[in-house]
């Protein structure tokens, strides 16, 4: 290898020292040259004064493997991205569903309910407890209509004034206060309303 080098350097200049290539084709035949190796050879590039060689084409292959996990990652955050998108789409759509259906029980029914009796929870105007479970929003807008119906069953209601998500409400069991025109209060848990 070295008798090789020394003899490729008596070829090539001081000036070309860093542009020496060696091609290899499929029979184990070794042609050096100044410019890279044609199609159908094994292509290294040669370092004289380190006795060095990198193979071209393993390089060039693994800066496409590189390139094309890194087009595959962003593709996957891309993908992950719109999955989120969508999520919240859905969400957001679900609390807008909820919210009709209270204000269609309110509309439905001026006798039994005040016209505030159970005003939407906008997404971007929460109280700060409303804001604390904001991920359970469609659930506070369903629970909250069940809250007030329940309290309406019980006969000692005689209009809903107000159904709220309560202060006592804890991560896992939310409880909502009703608040009747009789002046009676109800407290319901989450796991009342569900059973």
């Amino acid at each position: 290898m070295r008798f090789t080098l020394l003899i490729l350097a008596s070829f090539f200049s001081v000036h070309a020292i860093a542009d020496v290539y060696k091609c290899t084709d499929g029979k184990g035949n070794k042609i050096y040259s100044s410019k890279p190796c044609t199609a159908g050879y094994t292509n290294s590039e040669l370092d004289i004064r380190t006795g060095s060689s990198i193979n071209l084409d393993e390089a060039q292959n693994l800066e496409v493997l590189k390139q094309k996990e890194q087009e595959a990652k962003l593709e996957q955050q891309k993908l992950e991205q719109q999955q989120l998108q969508q999520k919240q789409a859905q969400f957001m759509e679900s609390v807008k569903n909820e919210s009709a259906a209270n204000q269609l029980l309110v509309k439905n029914n001026p006798d039994k309910f005040s016209a505030f009796a159970i005003p939407p929870y906008l997404p971007d105007k929460l109280t700060s407890l409303v804001k604390t479970y904001e991920s359970r929003l469609p659930d506070i807008e369903r629970l909250r209509r069940q809250a007030a119906t329940k309290a309406l069953e019980s006969g000692e209601c005689g209009r809903v004034e107000e159904s709220a998500l309560n202060e006592r409400s804890t991560k896992d069991a939310l409880m909502f206060l009703v608040d009747c025109s009789s002046a009676k209060k109800f407290y319901f848990t989450e796991q009342e309303l569900t059973k």
